[in-house]
């Protein structure tokens, strides 16, 4: 019997380290500047934010406590951040040789403040901001480089229209299992669709990856969770869903990361269910005084302030500058010849002679 209950605990224990159990965050790619450690620490899916604003170089209100992410080099930032969630599902079948680490308490969250970090900063150029949520309107597009995304379907409807015209995964991408008509097939097939016509287009419009503003993309997809609803998750159609999901990621990942020229992040959280109903929040002013209230009790200010990262290279290089000019200017002013080079001794000299 004791041996019967050390092998349970060994099977569990091994299961869970193999991501079988809990939902999942998954670095597809990452460039060679920004370091994910191999190790299973837990991050809770409200710091996920944070996490993308801190590998695209940018500045936190408040610090991650989280060792996966190693700090980089200052003057280095990738050029796109692309975040994948997948609803329905705690794991998909993804290569081995990536990072992944464990996902607590996966409450609903948006990229809304990272996007606004980016159009505050790059306001003057055109960073592509792509947002896809799964609601009637499910493309959320921000900035001036949208404008190649136009063509894109928007609505539910317009999704699924796309999927019978020209250039529809369906004429390669094999089903199997999976209905034309049935409307929880539709949903996921048009998510796949429209990840398709997302790479596709970046790749016809490849100067949009060349300019100095980093670019955001966060895309949830609802699909296999309406398939798990319909089927369930010993159907065919579940496990042919998420066998091409896994494997149209993963080209997914491949085609940004190459269009940025390996100068890409992409990440995948799968997550079985949100704790709570997935809506798009907003939090207010006083709503962030109150937490900021409860965690720090004596009103200390933080260590730095959000622009930090921008005022510390403008100090740094302004005093460079300055030392430079002064050993410059001291180096000349110690070798300079007073009978040649001074307009003021030059004229003394002349007058003396005249006298």
């Amino acid at each position: 019997k004791n041996v019967f209950v050390v092998s349970m605990m060994l099977i569990t224990c091994s299961r869970f380290h193999l991501g079988v159990l809990g939902d999942r965050l998954t670095v597809l790619r990452s460039p060679s500047y920004v370091t994910f450690l191999d190790g299973q620490w837990p991050i809770s899916g409200e710091k996920v934010p944070s996490l993308v604003a801190l590998t695209m170089g940018f500045s936190v209100h408040e610090d991650l406590d989280w060792p996966g992410l190693q700090a980089g080099p200052l003057f280095q930032r990738p050029r796109a951040n692309v975040l994948v969630v997948v609803r329905g599902v705690d794991s998909l079948s993804l290569p081995n040789n990536i990072t992944s680490y464990p996902l607590d308490n996966p409450v609903p969250f948006t990229l809304d403040s990272v996007a606004s970090t980016v159009h505050t900063l790059f306001a003057d150029s055109t960073p592509v901001v792509l947002q896809l949520a799964p609601s009637e309107e499910r493309l959320y597009m921000m900035g001036m480089a949208n404008t190649v995304f136009e063509d894109l379907p928007v609505t539910l409807q317009q999704i699924r229209g796309r999927l019978s015209q020209e250039g529809s995964i369906l004429n390669s991408l094999p089903v199997n299992s999976l209905s034309r008509n049935n409307e929880a097939d539709l949903l996921f097939l048009s998510e796949i669709q429209v990840l398709h016509d997302i790479s596709a287009l970046l790749q016809r419009h490849r100067h949009l990856a060349k300019d100095h503003a980093p670019d955001l993309y966060s895309l949830e997809l609802s699909g296999l969770e309406e398939i798990s609803r319909r089927y369930g998750k010993d159907s065919p159609q579940f496990q042919d869903a998420t066998s091409i999901l896994a494997s149209i990621l993963q080209k997914f990942a491949a085609d940004f990361f190459g269009v940025y020229s390996n100068n890409a992040v992409v990440e995948v959280v799968t997550v079985q269910n949100f704790e709570t109903p997935l809506t798009r929040r907003s939090r207010s002013i006083l709503a962030t005084n109150q937490i900021s209230n409860s965690q720090r009790p004596y009103n200390l200010a933080y260590q730095y302030n959000f622009q930090y990262a921008v005022i510390f290279n403008i100090i740094l290089w302004l005093m460079i500058v300055l030392v430079l000019a002064v050993i410059a200017i001291a180096y000349n002013l110690w070798n300079m010849d007073p009978g040649y080079d001074s307009i003021i001794y030059r004229m003394t000299n002349q007058k003396i002679r005249l006298d």
